[in-house]
């Protein structure tokens, strides 16, 4: 799955995904039944352990590639989310090239990287390990997130890293850092979205895009972006629970 997912994505194939952030195996195993091409595991905002994201990484059971989204661009965040078995990382708040570059290499192990060597589920708690690691620096998906107009400022560098798989724009957090919280149709946020999508079609990287529902992403397929995440887990419920509710009371 690992394997399929990342070159899909480099080649620029339309991947489909959805947010989850609910603690329960059982709907991580129900959403990856749905044929999505990912998941996008929030590990950033959610109060999910590593070991929670494993149980949910496990439910999932290849279905579908499981990318986690760490709490930090942090080396020791993306050690363990690709030690429990993640098929690529989302890294938030990367503002610079520098950072972009250290993201890659504590996510590729030696040469290409600085990962640490342990031996965890991902590598089979040791029994698959030369197996693993023969593929796991091509395989590995690494995404970074551009969600600070700092980043915008320096998204020419950030796309040029080797190594960097896609850029996923977090449009709520970019407009908080423009003074335009969650105004994410207003011009100025618009046209910094805009620079992130040249700088990254220039540079043949793919594109992610977030909405919290189909139409939302839908523009964003038209222009060219391939990693698409649409809607979330919580609030597949509560809408769930509300149109029924509604329609019985209409």
């Amino acid at each position: 799955m690992t394997r399929n997912f990342t070159s899909r994505l480099r080649q620029k194939d339309l991947l489909i995904g959805t947010m989850l952030t609910i603690p329960a195996p059982e709907v991580a195993e129900m959403v990856a039944r749905c044929d999505f091409d990912w998941l996008f595991m929030d590990g950033e905002h959610s109060p999910l352990s590593m070991l929670d994201w494993q149980r949910l990484i496990q439910a999932v059971g290849g279905r579908c590639a499981s990318i986690l989204r760490v709490p930090s661009a942090s080396e020791r965040d993306i050690k363990k989310a690709l030690d429990i078995g993640a098929d690529g990382i989302i890294a938030p708040m990367v503002n610079d090239a520098e950072q972009a570059r250290r993201v890659v290499g504590w996510s590729k192990y030696p040469p290409r990287g600085q990962r640490g060597v342990g031996l965890a589920r991902a590598q089979g708690y040791g029994l698959e390990f030369a197996d693993y690691l023969s593929s796991a620096n091509d395989d590995t998906a690494v995404i970074i997130q551009a969600e600070h107009i700092d980043a915008i400022e320096n998204i020419d560098e950030i796309a040029r890293v080797d190594g960097l798989d896609a850029v996923f724009i977090g449009p709520y957090d970019l407009s908080a850092s423009m003074g335009k919280t969650g105004e994410v149709d207003d011009p100025e946020v618009v046209a910094a979205i805009a620079e992130v999508t040249r700088a990254c079609l220039r540079n043949k990287l793919a594109l992610g895009y977030f909405g919290l529902n189909a139409d939302s992403v839908r523009p964003y397929i038209d222009r060219g972006y391939n990693l698409i995440c649409a809607g979330v887990d919580a609030g597949f419920v509560t809408g769930g629970a509300s149109e029924i509710l509604q329609d019985l009371k209409a």
